[in-house]
């Protein structure tokens, strides 16, 4: 596909037909991923749209979940004005920002992001034996984009500590995705860059932190859950959610 123009004044949606697959998420599951992309770039109050439907990004494309006999992903969203962080996400916070310097920009990609990327995904066993990811993989995946996105960058004096892709609403942010090196594990990076999307969120008056995906059965995606009072999308409408239902790992 070709790159969305941001010319174009009218909007046009392009579908995918998605066959079933090997499920990322679970394992032994086959799952659907319709995916659709844009003629040209969305506004961010188009942006806000579509993530109200359920929608995420990756790359130029927007997909959901349409799997037969399986509901087990739940898109998840915080309202940011009554979200109130606990005493242990604050203490994180705090140590943080003791350290850590932030900074704002378009994705980039080059070598330094590119082996970090990698080294989480291994370090996280996220890579399930796959190979690493090359530059026009990243590329695909966090740079390429059909929405307004900024990199959310974290630094330690001038080592790069992680990494946010944030895609820009007007009244929304949504985290992509985040990538951190675990030599500062310490500092439960993975947090602290939801915390900080949740700081920024707040600053600009904007009413939504979405999430992303949670999957009670992903040891990955259910950390999502001890983010509460909280919204997940099933069934067509947001539900509110205010406890978990079984204890769950807090993201680091």
């Amino acid at each position: 596909m070709t790159k969305p123009q941001s010319s174009d004044p009218l909007l046009r949606w392009h579908t995918l037909d998605s066959e079933e697959h090997p499920c990322s998420y679970l394992d032994a599951r086959m799952a659907r991923t319709p995916l659709c992309y844009p003629s040209r770039m969305l506004t961010a109050e188009e942006l806000d749209g579509v993530l109200a439907e359920g929608k995420r990004r990756s790359g130029f494309f927007f997909y959901h979940t349409a799997c037969i006999d399986c509901q087990a992903c739940e898109p998840s969203r915080l309202h940011v004005p009554t979200f109130k962080l606990n005493a242990t996400r604050r203490r994180i916070e705090r140590k943080g920002m003791a350290v850590l310097s932030e900074f704002f920009g378009a994705p980039k990609l080059d070598q330094q992001r590119l082996a970090l990327f990698n080294l989480h995904r291994s370090s996280r066993g996220l890579s399930r034996n796959e190979d690493e990811y090359t530059a026009s993989d990243m590329e695909g995946f966090l740079v390429n984009t059909s929405c307004p996105t900024l990199e959310l960058s974290f630094w330690i004096k001038n080592r790069l500590a992680a990494v946010s892709i944030v895609d820009c609403g007007a009244d929304s942010l949504s985290a992509v995705y985040t990538y951190f090196d675990p030599e500062f594990s310490h500092l439960s990076l993975g947090t602290y860059a939801i915390i900080r999307q949740l700081r920024w969120a707040e600053r600009t008056h904007r009413n939504w932190l979405y999430l992303g995906m949670y999957v009670a059965q992903n040891r990955h995606l259910n950390y999502k859950g001890t983010y509460l009072p909280q919204q997940r999308f099933k069934q067509g409408n947001w539900n509110d959610i205010a406890t978990a239902v079984s204890p769950l790992a807090e993201e680091t």
